[in-house]
């Protein structure tokens, strides 16, 4: 079924602070300062929905990762940020958040042509969201102390013990194109709870938030060295970050494929490692759901963001009993989900983030074609004006064994399964390398545990899916990562404990 609507997709005129945002010079954010490269090189910034390069910003040299480390490495030695007051510190962070939410249209405006993604969604998740995890990890400023033992008795006489909670060091942050600005914030919000210093590095894809970012970071009185914000590509700047010896700490968001790379090269100092990974995430659909509730649920598990979710519920599993009732459901959504340009008021899916990312979801969907499945909704790229756009796509007669229900899409399909063991169900849902997340839909709370219970991923839904809260840990399971971000363990992954023991 292909798309049912006829939509104009030209892209529509930017606001003028975002033409002048465009315009800049591009440079790099070190030390406090807007600094020219130490190279010539630049990258292109496209708009998705056009194809059309609106930006240009720097391809960071050696030497400019090498001097924005050493930045945050001064920073952090003179203890100018840690030996701050915590209410400082915390009051800080609260006015990065003011200072979002201040230029919160303006923020939603740049993700929207950064990455394709409706400006409209930007404004209500991504935007809302960056501010929400700078107020949350704020409080956590002078709220991360250690322990003390009562004194106690040993053969050398009486001993009085306590652990302290210290900042792990300076943090090398390396975020993805889907969600920039809030992975941005979730990332250094609890490095500066925890008095760290960090070099965040955007994905090469979409950087413009970040840059933005950096201004109101400065605004808001974080001392200079504190946080630096490079450009460039994940092959040379991100992996100079990886292997640098006055990098303490490495958070990486991205493929699994990556992961492991960036994991294998932090260990050649033994840095702290947090890798935030790959998803296939399960959706299983009990036959007691309300259809007309659980279809368009569904459906957003996948369609948000244009599939381009690493939690996007891309493997459904519905019992043979209601199975054709949430696909004819999730197909009704058609017009809903009609992908339309990122200044589209009327829009709820943009285009994908690239060129490359598009082909790359069109040769899934091509695969599956060829290896037998159904296309039961989409499956092709809509006529445009240059964007890389992707209709909505259901699968179904698919089998275990195809690439597009073993591997991670990233794009708006979904492969639909039927079941009718539970047995059977979970360990279908658990066949996959990722344990990222997965979703359950039933009315029935007994058999929700049940299966939450037996699916190995970080986090489960039931009734909904994607719901994030910055006080809840996030991490996977298998290759789907290592550590945790969010809440108090993607605090304390910021942080070393150590051990005070004093005879008395």
């Amino acid at each position: 079924m292909n798309e049912v609507t006829t939509i104009d997709r030209t892209q529509r005129e930017y606001s003028p602070a975002i033409k002048a945002f465009l315009a800049r010079k591009p440079q790099l954010f070190i030390n406090g300062e807007w600094v020219d490269s130490s190279g010539d090189a630049t990258i292109d910034v496209e708009d998705p929905s056009s194809g059309k390069v609106i930006s240009k910003f720097v391809e960071a040299t050696d030497k400019d990762i090498d001097r924005a480390v050493s930045a945050a490495r001064a920073a952090f030695d003179d203890r100018r940020w840690r030996d701050m007051p915590p209410i400082a510190r915390e009051r800080i962070m609260h006015k990065i958040a003011d200072l979002i939410e201040a230029n919160a249209d303006e923020l939603a405006e740049l993700e929207a042509i950064d990455v394709g993604k409706p400006k409209g969604m930007a404004a209500v998740v991504d935007v809302p969201g960056a501010a929400a995890h700078f107020r949350y990890m704020a409080g956590w400023a002078g709220k991360a102390g250690g322990e003390t033992l009562p004194p106690y008795s040993m053969p050398g006489g009486m001993m009085f013990a306590y652990t302290l909670k210290e900042p792990v060091g300076v943090c090398a942050q390396i975020v993805p194109w889907n969600f920039p600005l809030l992975m941005a914030c979730l990332k250094i919000a609890p490095a500066l709870a925890a008095g760290c210093t960090t070099i965040l590095k955007p994905a090469e894809q979409t950087s413009l938030t970040a840059l933005r970012l950096a201004e109101l970071i400065d605004e808001a009185g974080v001392p200079a060295g504190v946080v630096n914000i490079v450009t460039g590509y994940g092959h040379t700047g991100g992996d100079r970050l990886v292997k640098h010896p006055d990098v303490d700490k490495v958070a990486f968001t991205g493929s699994t494929e990556i992961g492991k790379l960036i994991n294998r090269n932090a260990t050649d100092t033994l840095k702290h490692v947090t890798l935030e990974l790959g998803g296939k995430s399960p959706v299983v659909v009990m036959p007691d759901v309300d259809i007309a509730e659980t279809a368009p649920g569904v459906s957003q598990a996948i369609f948000f963001n244009s599939g381009q979710v690493c939690v996007a519920g891309s493997r459904l599993y519905a019992h043979k009993s209601v199975f054709d009732k949430v696909v004819e459901g999730m197909a009704e959504t058609a017009n809903f989900w009609a992908p339309r340009a990122s200044l589209d008021p009327e829009g709820h899916m943009g285009p994908l983030v690239s060129k490359e990312q598009h082909e790359r979801v069109l040769g899934y969907i091509d695969a599956g074609k060829r290896d037998g499945a159904s296309v039961l909704m989409g499956g092709d790229s809509p006529s445009s004006n240059g964007g890389y756009y992707v209709n909505p796509t259901i699968l179904t007669d698919v089998n275990p064994q195809m690439s597009v229900v073993r591997e991670e899409i990233f794009g708006p399909v979904v492969v639909a399964q039927r079941f009718e063991d539970l047995d059977e169900v979970v360990k279908d849902a658990n066949d996959t390398q990722f344990g990222l997340a997965a979703g359950v839909w039933t009315k029935d709370a007994s058999a929700a545990h049940r299966i939450a219970s037996k699916l190995q991923a970080g986090t489960v839904w039931i009734n909904c899916h994607a719901m994030i809260d910055p006080a809840l840990p996030f991490g996977g399971y298998k290759e789907s990562g290592i550590g945790h971000e969010q809440g108090r363990l993607g605090l304390e992954a910021y942080m070393e404990t150590k051990s005070v023991i004093m005879k008395l």
